[in-house]
């Protein structure tokens, strides 16, 4: 059978079929590698590809700039996964907007020209120099921003074309002058109310709840008994500056260290300064002129410090004859400390620009410098020396660290043995609420991740801060789950009691309704006029009431609102008429009312565009 198959693979139709057979997969190979890319899709809008490479780019651009923005602030909200996943998510629906905006703009046969590119880039402030278009600060920001002058060239056009889009619809919203009106009566409006306040607290000691009434409740409301994971760790940490207490350093080896740096120990040279200054005011041709004037005295003879005195506008030190203080070099701006630094004693100088105005400098005294004595530097070279020997100590810990807990991953002993450490323990904590040093990001992190949480391996070596490093391996971990009803039914007891004791709060509250209308009813009551929507001296809920009832129409207006110990009774007497509306306030409220008419109408079309296209996004997504 073999035999058969071989003799007729030599045949010439046999060869003939296995030619196309080859081609037939060659070409398909080829055609694949050239038309199509091994990139994954993030999202496709109307058949266009938004890359995933392009999603990450724009998603670490968007997490550089929360982070220069919130500081401190992010590197925490970092360390939570699903506030990363929503920035990341958020960077996306960005991307398909502005897609869905490009793909529009072609649509509608909107054009930018390159004149209009030109002239936008000429006139950026970023690519100016003293208000004139400078081509060498272009060409440095944007290799800067790694573009090349075309690649630039089109983002501004994509951009700029988006922008007509916008625009045309952004800029043709407006606000009518009876909408801001309106809008500032209301929101100006005040009102005269009474109220009277039924507390609960009195009646909670009569409330009754059986074990039943506390284990239904319980049942009915599982979600609000979850606990969160917790979990305690064991760490073994290294801490240079920790260290650093125990290193000794002689007398001797201070001395020595001295001895060899001693350019590291010299005193440097101040000098006294005075000054005469005049302010730049807002035309500085005359203030300079009027410099120009006082040094012209000088040299005619005047005295400097009667100068000071008489025409210095710093008035503090011209009443000392114009004397400043003592300054090392490079403390003052650069003109002021290049013009002090010229002069020999008892010498001025000629005028000098700076941001403050126009100085005439004078050198009133010198002190040289000199070198340090070793006294007073020893303690500081002590404290120099320990720090450094820490430092090299902590980086050889630091790889011993890094390899035994490796080498060894299931246990810290070793480690800790080749030390000479400890291993030391935490206290339980939660994600939200763990102790200083793990409530670092960088260690939150480690702590939840996989290899330690659930493999139960040593983490790697965390840096918590400089020379300040710490490797972790979980100790206990409850996960996330329901407290059982014991532990809760004391909460559960006093929580039911205190709704007992609100709903006689409220009974009470309502039988008082029918005879709080009247303002001489006999019920103790708190009168509050003009009260604001936005007063904060009154119970928030009392003031939200008190702004949903209804105008009253000869008698007074009555209800009830909980609080949260008991019931209030309000009165309604009086709406009074918003005062104090002014062109600032109808002008400011017009531009809020534009901004979110405008932002309304952006994701509006947005929507728009969405429900007429087709976006897919992937399933990773």
């Amino acid at each position: 059978m073999l035999e058969k198959i071989r003799e007729g693979s030599q045949g010439v139709i046999a060869k003939s079929i296995l030619v196309l057979v080859i081609l037939s997969f060659a070409f398909t190979g080829v055609s694949s590698y050239l038309g199509s890319s091994t990139e994954a899709a993030a999202a496709t809008v109307n058949g266009e590809e938004i890359s995933e490479s392009a999603l990450e780019q724009a998603y670490q651009s968007e997490r550089a700039r929360l982070e220069q923005q919130l500081g401190e602030m992010f590197d925490a909200l970092a360390a939570d996964d699903t506030y990363l996943a929503s920035v990341k998510q958020s960077v996306l629906e960005r991307l398909v907007a502005e897609k869905l905006l490009d793909q529009s703009a072609i649509e509608l046969g909107l054009r930018v020209s390159d004149e209009q590119i030109k002239n936008a880039i000429m006139t950026e402030p970023a690519f100016q120099t003293d208000g004139q278009f400078d081509n060498d600060r272009y060409l440095a920001i944007l290799r800067q921003l790694g573009y090349q002058t075309n690649s630039f060239r089109d983002m501004m056009r994509t951009d700029m074309t988006r922008r007509q889009l916008v625009a045309s619809l952004v800029g043709s919203e407006f606000v009518l002058p009876g909408e801001t009106s309106y809008l500032a009566g209301i929101q100006g409006q005040t009102r005269d109310i009474r109220y009277h306040i039924v507390d609960a607290s009195p009646f909670v000691a009569d409330a009754n709840v059986t074990d039943e009434q506390a284990e239904s409740f319980y049942n009915s409301n599982l979600a609000q008994f979850m606990s969160p994971e917790t979990l305690s760790l064991e760490y073994i940490e290294l801490d240079a500056t920790a260290m650093a207490a125990d290193v000794v350093i002689s007398d001797e080896d201070a001395q020595s260290f001295y001895d060899e740096n001693k350019n590291q120990y010299l005193k440097a040279e101040k000098r006294l300064a005075g000054h005469i200054l005049v302010n730049l005011g807002d035309d500085e041709s005359a203030s300079k002129a009027k410099a120009e004037a006082i040094y012209a005295k000088l040299n005619a003879g005047e005295d400097f410090a009667e100068l000071a005195k008489t025409d210095s506008e710093d008035t503090f030190s011209g009443e000392q004859g114009g004397q400043l203080d003592w300054f090392e070099q490079g403390v003052m701006e650069p003109a002021f400390d290049e013009a002090l630094y010229s002069l020999e004693k008892g010498q001025y100088s000629a005028v000098v620009k700076t941001s403050f105005g126009y100085h005439i400098i004078k050198l009133l005294d010198v002190q040289p410098g000199e070198q340090a004595p070793f006294a007073d530097v020893k303690a500081k070279i002590i404290a120099q020396l320990k720090q450094t020997k820490a430092v090299d100590t902590f980086f050889s810990l630091q790889q011993t660290l890094a390899d035994v807990t490796y080498e060894v991953p299931d246990t810290l002993s070793e480690a800790a043995n080749e030390l000479g450490v400890e291993v030391q323990s935490t206290p339980v904590f939660t994600r939200t609420n763990a102790p200083a040093p793990f409530d670092n990001p960088e260690v939150l992190k480690a702590a939840f991740s996989t290899t330690v949480l659930l493999d139960g391996m040593n983490s790697d070596v965390i840096e918590v801060d400089a020379n300040h490093a710490m490797v972790i391996r979980i100790k206990s971990h409850t996960a996330a789950g329901t407290v059982d009803f014991a532990t809760v039914k004391p909460g559960i007891v006093e929580r039911l009691k205190q709704e007992q004791a609100n709903e006689i709060a409220r009974d009470k509250a309502q039988a008082l309704v029918s005879s709080f209308a009247a303002a001489d009813a006999g019920t103790e009551s708190i009168t509050k006029t003009k009260l604001g929507r936005f007063d904060q001296s009154v119970d928030g809920a009392i003031t939200s009431k008190a702004f949903q009832m209804a105008q009253p129409a000869g008698s007074a207006v009555v209800d009830t609102v909980a609080l949260a110990n008991g019931y209030a009774v309000i009165a309604l007497d009086k709406v009074n008429a918003a005062e104090g509306i002014d062109d600032n306030v109808l002008g400011a409220l017009e531009q809020r009312l534009s901004a979110q008419y405008s932002e309304g109408d952006y994701r509006a079309l947005i929507a728009t565009l969405k429900a007429k296209g087709e976006v897919i996004y992937s399933p990773v997504q």
